[in-house]
């Protein structure tokens, strides 16, 4: 199959927003080519995490290359499946480069939602050919007619060139096939110019070492090639290189235009940077690195700890691993008073930074304590530098700085027309800017707002969901920093200033903030055999308190008599539970305790 010429190649990605089906359509796909086994399909088939599956949701682009036959002619399909949600964006960005023309998906009984618009834009970005699919037209609540409509309005599609399909049934899956062909370029390169790959993902394998996925643009690539990477400016051989079915398959040779993967036998992650050129090592002086990707900023940052002290270093290597398959992910090693040593890892959102938690726990075994989220501010000095400070533990004394300035980001809501109001009074309370709205359609709206990433971060997107019954849509981009009256809460436990739990706040909301907070670490530390005061201060004004009254828990009051084992199964789920506790000056903090501040309702006179 290697040996098609480039005429034949069609490299494509599948956009949407989350649930509007991708990963069902890339099934149908899979199931036409001739080159997978029916009998290792399942549901959802390229979405290989356990997570994937329990959430229903992609988490990470997966390339597969799919032998297909259409009208006589053999063709090879290169189909990068991308996750939906805005949190994984960046996983669609890098997929994109590796592909001429993507498959934007709409689910027909929703319409177009605000992921499906951001999609379009990086698409049209990479200068992408997009081929618009109405998907789930075999359902009842399907309007084709009005999905047209929303695409024409928003992007200026050709209602002819919509393409009907069910992912589920393969209705209409042998058009879009035919479509493919004809519509998405070939991919264009010079087999006989010097080797250039892109490195578009790569994933770590305990007994191969890194396996990285490539998509070449020029020249050859082939077994015993010694290999030189641009960016990291590291050599090595080639052992193995081939192409993704529903496994490793290898070939002889990858070629100009075509996505697979090399094996070299890299022991250390930091050899390997996503996006990042590769050549062969005769050309390293002469040759044009590849445009690789613009990093992306991180949102959301959190303090991550093990609960065992003694796990600081298998952290440290499993951070390796995970940013290794996800480099949007960011990481620095820090100190903090109550938890001891960890990381302040940088997230695109708070999705991206609960799936990257429950990945620690799944993938490497650790159990952490996890501080609240927060975003990134910058301070004016005095002698008016500028500094960032990731979190509310490094804000100097208010006498060392003349303002503070917090993220904004202009925020897109797409929602029935019914719903404005909710989603205009939602979001003016969050302290946010109304921009503009624009129609989709006769019954949905585009609504635009400047509003602080602090106020959407937090459970803005919750509100929304409920506010509007499910229907409502959000996605968002940075804008820049603006100055705010801004204020830092310190926590205090038992006279104890909890580093973890403090907070930037802005002045207005600062008392209702930490007096709701106090309340629901009221409800998460367990009661001690003495009070434990709990107070909320900004400097040196206390500004709410809470007291926790004394208790002993004897979890074997209810044995009397009956077996020994009964009691050693009690006591044994205490101990679990204390597991993952952190000690704060003899109070014991529950893991949930610093999480509690995202269930803190934000909402100004809550």
């Amino acid at each position: 199959m290697s040996d098609l010429p480039l005429s034949q190649i069609r490299n494509f990605c599948i956009i949407a927003h989350i649930d509007h089906g991708k990963s069902t359509l890339a099934d149908r796909l899979l199931s036409m080519s001739h080159a997978v086994d029916k009998r290792k399909l399942v549901e959802q088939t390229m979405d290989s995490m356990d997570l994937e599956r329990e959430r229903g949701i992609t988490i990470k682009a997966k390339a597969i290359a799919l032998p297909m036959t259409i009208d006589g002619q053999e063709f090879m399909f290169n189909l990068i499946d991308t996750p939906g949600h805005v949190d994984f964006g960046y996983e669609v960005s890098r997929a994109m480069n590796a592909c001429e023309g993507a498959l934007l998906l709409v689910d027909a009984t929703q319409g177009i939602q605000a992921q499906t618009v951001a999609n379009m834009y990086l698409a049209l970005g990479a200068d992408l050919e997009v081929v618009p699919v109405a998907n789930k037209v075999d359902m009842v609540a399907a309007d084709f007619e009005r999905t047209c409509q929303e695409l024409e309005a928003a992007f200026g599609t050709r209602p002819d060139s919509v393409v009907k399909v069910s992912g589920k049934t393969g209705l209409g899956v042998d058009v879009l096939v035919h479509e493919i062909v004809r519509r998405i370029p070939p991919p264009v390169g010079d087999i006989n110019a010097p080797l250039r790959a892109l490195i578009f993902d790569a994933v770590y394998d305990d007994y191969r070492g890194v396996v990285v996925y490539v998509r070449v643009r020029d020249g050859m690539l082939k077994a015993g090639d010694r290999i030189f990477m641009v960016g990291t400016r590291s050599e090595f051989d080639v052992l193995e290189v081939g192409v993704v079915r529903m496994g490793l398959h290898k070939q002889p040779a990858l070629k100009a235009g075509e996505v697979g993967y090399v094996i070299c036998g890299i022991k250390t992650v930091q050899d390997v940077g996503v996006g990042d050129t590769i050549t062969l090592s005769r050309h390293k002086d002469t040759i044009e690195p590849l445009p690789g990707y613009k990093r992306p900023q991180p949102m959301v940052y959190a303090g991550v700890y093990p609960t065992n002290a003694a796990e600081f270093d298998a952290l440290r290597k499993g951070l390796q691993k995970i940013t290794l398959s996800d480099s949007s992910i960011t990481y620095v090693p820090e100190q903090s008073d109550a938890l001891g040593s960890g990381f302040r890892c940088g997230f695109l959102g708070l999705l991206h930074m609960e799936i990257f938690q429950e990945r620690v726990e799944r993938e490497l075994g650790l159990d952490l304590v996890q501080s609240a989220p927060n975003v990134t501010y910058e301070i004016v000095k005095q002698d008016g530098t500028t500094e960032r400070i990731a979190k509310a533990g490094d804000l100097p004394d208010p006498t060392q700085y003349k303002e503070i300035l917090e993220p904004m980001v202009k925020l897109s809501v797409i929602t029935p027309t019914e719903f404005i109001g909710n989603v205009m009074s939602l979001s003016l309370e969050r302290r946010g800017l109304y921009l503009n709205q624009e129609h989709l359609g006769k019954d949905r709206v585009l609504l635009s707002f400047k509003m602080p990433l602090a106020e959407v971060i937090f459970d803005y997107f919750d509100k929304l969901k409920s506010g509007t019954r499910g229907y409502a849509t959000m996605d968002y981009e940075t804008t820049g920093f603006e100055p705010a009256d801004l204020v830092k809460v310190r926590i205090l436990i038992a006279g104890e200033e909890v580093d973890a739990l403090a907070m930037i706040v802005h002045r207005q909301f600062a008392e209702q903030r930490g007096r709701n907070l106090l309340k629901k670490l009221k409800e998460e530390i367990p009661r001690h055999l003495f009070v434990v005061n709990l107070q909320a201060a900004i400097g040196g004004k206390v500004i709410a308190s809470e007291k926790i009254g004394a208790m002993g828990k004897n979890v074997l009051a209810k044995c009397y008599g009956g077996d020994i084992s009964r009691k050693k199964k009690l006591l044994e789920k205490q101990k679990k539970g204390k597991k993952r506790m952190k000690m704060i000056g003899g109070v014991e903090v529950p893991q949930g305790a610093f999480l509690s501040v995202l269930k803190v309702d934000n909402t100004p006179g809550a």
